[in-house]
Formats: structure tokens, sequence, C-alpha cells
């Protein structure tokens, strides 16, 4: 499994804005090893957020998207202290979620 997502949730005026670093190596399936066969496509494909039971942000990738990436979204209605859950769901099945909670 993939090492935890590092969330940080801030308040700026009404907004809450999230900034999340995933760790994911996010291969396109079109590179070859050193053997020249294809690497299977391995990559997050669907990323969830949700605060308080309501779903803030959905998002569906693709391949192109780069290892390692980093999102950043904002949305309103949330408090100091309120949690915010991340969950991605890679091509293989394998999905992560990581909680971090609103600051000032």
């Amino acid at each position: 499994m993939a090492d935890p997502m590092r969330i940080r949730a801030r308040m700026e005026g009404e907004h809450c804005v999230v900034r999340v670093l995933m760790s994911h190596e996010m291969e396109t399936g079109q590179r070859k090893d050193a053997t020249g066969q294809l690497i299977p496509a391995w990559f997050i494909h669907r990323v969830t957020a949700t605060s308080n039971g309501r779903v803030v942000f959905s998002a569906t990738w693709g391949p192109a998207v780069s290892k390692n990436p980093v999102l950043q979204f904002s949305f309103t209605g949330a408090k100091v202290g309120d949690a915010i859950q991340i969950t991605w769901v890679d091509t293989r099945g394998e999905r992560r979620t990581d909680e971090a909670r609103v600051s000032a």
C-alpha cells in the first residue's frame, strides 16, 4: 500500500483550501522495462473528498497525471476543526483514505 497522503486544509476567508500530496507510481502503460516489455498501466483513476458526510470534490483521472500527484481544491461550508477525508482508488483496485482537520 502507498504511503499516507499529506493533507493540509486551511480556512481562507469563507473557503476551505485543501492541498494533498499523494504517493503513487502512476504508470501510464506506455513505458518499457529493461527487457523491452511494456510496464502495465497503474494509476489513480478516482479521487473523492468528503467533509461532514458531504462530497466536496470528486475527479476521474487518466494516465497523464504525474507520479506523486499534488491536488488543490477549495470549497465552502467548512469550519475550523472539521474533518476532511480524501480517498483514491487506482486501476488495480487498491484504495487509500486519509484524514486531516481544517485549521485556521
